[in-house]
Parts: C-alpha cells; structure tokens; sequence
C-alpha cells in the first residue's frame, strides 16, 4: 500500500506589503495561481492530499477558486486558523487582529492531518524538485526524523528590496543552527542581519536557507499540544508575539530526540514579498512553460 503523504499549506495570513490575500493572486497565462502550480508539482511528487489552512472566512473564496479544480485531482481538507483556538488556560486578547504564527497554524491541523507531512506557504513558489525531494525523504525515513528542503540563498533574492530567510548553519548534513534573517545580494555576496539580535553578517550565495518547507512526522504535534500553553503564558507580548515553525522544530526535534536533516534542492524559488515581484513570478512560470515543465493550460 503506497504511503499517504500530506501537503500542508498554510495560507492564512494576509499579505500586508503586497496587499489583499496573495494566495489567490493569478500568476499564469490561464489565471493560475502559486498553489496551482504548487498542488500540480505536490501531485506529481507523490503527495496523496492536501490540507489549507485558512481563515474560516476565507473558506468559500477558497474553495470556489482554488478547491473546487484540483478536488479532482487530490483529496483536499481544510483547517481553520483562529486566534480563539488556544487551550482553556491561555488568553488571547479580542482585540489581537495579528494571527499567532506559522507553529499554531499547524496546531490548528491537528485534528486533520493524519501522516507524515510536508509544509508550505501558500504564496512562495518552490519548483517541483523541492516536492520531488519532500516527498522522498517522507517516503524513506525509518529514523522518523525531520527535514528541511533547503534552497541556496542566491536561488531566492528578490530584485525588489531585502526578503526574510533562515539562514542554515549544518553540521554532518543536519540542522544545528538556524538564524532568521533579512537579506540583500551585495555584490557577489549576501548581506545579512539577524532578526533577533540584529547582528550583521555576509554569506556566500550558495548558502542554504529554509524557506519554511518542512518535512514533519505526525509526533510534532504531541510536542505542540504539550507547549502551546507555556509559550503564550510566557510570550514577551500577548498582542504580538508568534509562535513559529522554525523554533518548534528545532526544539520538538530535541525533545523527540530526533535529527532535522538538511534536503537540499536547486530550485529557483520565487516569492511575493513585494507588488513589483508579481511580474518575476509570472517570467519565471512562463520559462518553465516554455520548457515543456507545466501545460500553458494547467488543469486542462
């Protein structure tokens, strides 16, 4: 019996600099969208389903524009991020519009998502051999570590202005560092500065980075049912801190004394960070047409 294998795909934040739901911006020659292209290359990887995690008032756009074409073609679920979904014994202020991060949009699947699984934002563009390389470390992990698919830095700039990446220090093929980051191509390197400690450093463009396509094993989400609680009791501040996948994962990864392993890929990735990089994203799909990799016509 083939393995199931779940695409997670968190889409429900909002896309402030870019402005409106991103996700469902057309960015090929037939009005499709990044997930399209997404879902197809998942498809064709191996993926059996996927899970869109939205806005419950999302939902009917949603489904009615990306849903409704590819239920065909691949079993789809849905969860639904709310900032009300928390344990009893946490309080969330009303007034909080800002959603608690990319670690409880997972939590929010808990319920859904019944295998290993592998997950993505909704408005970057990963190439199909991130999928190809997913789906095959899920496939063959009898140590049921994690896994990062890891792209080079210089594979993921855009011309626009400074974007957000990890960058990945590894140790022996593993995870042992992973700093969140903006960068910027500066001459024939990229200038960095940590998020946290504002600490500035330059690396090589041929430097991995994650892009938040993790590989998980269904144990996270004991780790996350176990911890919710103690990170939004203990935040710095209620109304804005975020509960992100990066930490979760290498600190799940501790407790279930397991390894991240670093899966590294040469796709191009492309992200709409900014309004201008639209027109890099619809380039960059029509190359990959014009290259025999997607039909001009998707779904057809």
């Amino acid at each position: 019996m083939e393995k199931e294998l779940t695409l997670v795909v968190l889409a429900a934040g909002m896309g402030s600099r870019f402005g409106g739901l991103k996700q469902i911006e057309p960015v090929g020659p037939n009005g499709e969208f990044i997930i399209d292209y997404s879902i197809y290359d998942a498809i064709i990887a191996g993926f059996t389903q996927v899970v869109f995690i939205i806005k419950k008032e999302n939902y009917e756009i949603f489904r009615d524009t990306i849903g409704k074409r590819i239920e065909n073609k691949i079993k789809v679920l849905y969860a639904f991020q709310s900032n009300e979904d928390v344990p009893s014994n946490v309080s969330i202020p009303s007034d909080r519009v800002k959603p608690l991060g990319t670690a409880h949009a997972i939590y929010a699947a808990r319920d859904v998502v019944k295998s290993d699984f592998a997950i993505i934002n909704a408005d970057d563009f990963y190439g199909r051999d991130a999928y190809i390389e997913a789906a095959n470390f899920l496939k063959n992990n009898p140590n049921r570590d994690y896994g990062n698919i890891s792209y080079l830095v210089g594979n993921t700039l855009s011309e626009n202005g400074a974007v957000k990446r990890g960058i990945i220090f590894e140790k022996d093929g593993y995870l042992e560092k992973l700093i969140e980051s903006e960068v910027i191509a500066k001459n024939d390197m990229v200038h960095a500065k940590s998020l946290v400690t504002k600490e500035e450093f330059e690396v090589p463009k041929d430097q991995p980075v994650s892009m938040n396509l993790f590989c998980f094993t269904t144990d996270l989400f004991k780790y996350l049912n176990n911890h919710i609680a103690e990170f939004f009791n203990n935040c710095d501040d209620i109304m804005t801190s975020e509960w992100l996948i990066p930490n979760v994962a290498l600190d799940s990864a501790k407790e279930n004394n397991v390894n991240i392993r670093i899966v590294k890929t040469n796709s191009k990735q492309y992200g709409m960070t900014y309004k201008e990089d639209l027109n890099s994203i619809k380039s960059g799909i029509q190359m990959e047409i014009d290259n025999g990799v997607y039909k001009n016509n998707l779904w057809s």
